[in-house]
C-alpha cells in the first residue's frame, strides 16, 4: 500500500515538473517596448460605433425615471425634515417620533424611481460590456456609465439627506 501511494506520489511529482518546463508560463525575458525598441506594429484608433437609437432610446428613459425620483424626494423631503426636527427631542413610539419615521418612509418611497433607474443603469451597463467584449454590440458603454454616474450621484445625495434626517431621531 506504502509502495502504491510512493509510486503515485512520484509520478504526480513528475508530471506537475514537465508541465512546469511546457511552456505554461509566460517568458520573462524583455519585450521589445521594455528595451526601448519601436514597435513596427501601427496603433489604430477604435472605429466609432454606429448609432443605437433603441439604446439611446433606454438610457433617455432610465434619466428621466432617476430625474422623476430626484424629484418626488426633493418635494418631499421639507416635510421630512420638519417632522425629525420636531422629533429629535421626543421619546420614541411618541406622536411626534411615529410621523417622523412614517415621513421618512414616504422620503424612500418618493426616491425609488432613482433607485431602480440605477438598477436598471448597472444592468444595462454590464450587459452592453459583456455583448462588446463578445463582438455582437459596439460601443455605447460609455454612454450608459456616463448617465449610471449621474443616477449614482442622485441615489447618493439622496442617502446623505436620509442618512442625516435618521440620525437626528432618537433611537427605538
Amino acid at each position: 500500500m506504502l509502495r502504491r501511494s510512493i509510486s503515485s506520489l512520484a509520478l504526480f511529482l513528475a508530471s506537475c515538473a514537465g508541465s512546469a518546463t511546457s511552456g505554461g508560463y509566460p517568458s520573462l525575458a524583455k519585450r521589445p517596448i521594455e528595451s526601448g525598441v519601436a514597435v513596427s506594429q501601427p496603433v489604430t484608433p477604435p472605429e466609432e460605433a454606429a448609432p443605437d437609437p433603441a439604446l439611446d432610446a433606454d438610457i433617455g428613459r432610465l434619466k428621466e425615471q432617476s430625474q422623476r425620483g430626484a424629484t418626488r424626494f426633493d418635494q418631499a423631503y421639507p416635510g421630512a425634515q420638519e417632522r425629525a426636527k420636531a422629533a429629535a427631542r421626543a421619546a420614541v413610539s411618541s406622536e411626534a417620533w411615529v410621523a417622523a419615521q412614517g415621513a421618512i418612509s414616504e422620503l424612500e418611497a418618493a426616491r425609488n424611481d432613482s433607485v431602480s433607474a440605477l438598477a436598471a443603469l448597472d444592468t444595462l451597463y454590464v450587459t452592453r460590456v459583456d455583448a462588446v467584449a463578445n463582438g455582437t454590440a459596439q460601443g455605447g458603454a460609455e454612454a450608459i456609465d456616463a448617465a449610471r454616474r449621474e443616477a449614482l450621484a442622485v441615489v447618493d445625495a439622496q442617502n446623505d439627506k436620509l442618512d442625516a434626517l435618521k440620525a437626528m431621531m432618537p433611537a427605538a
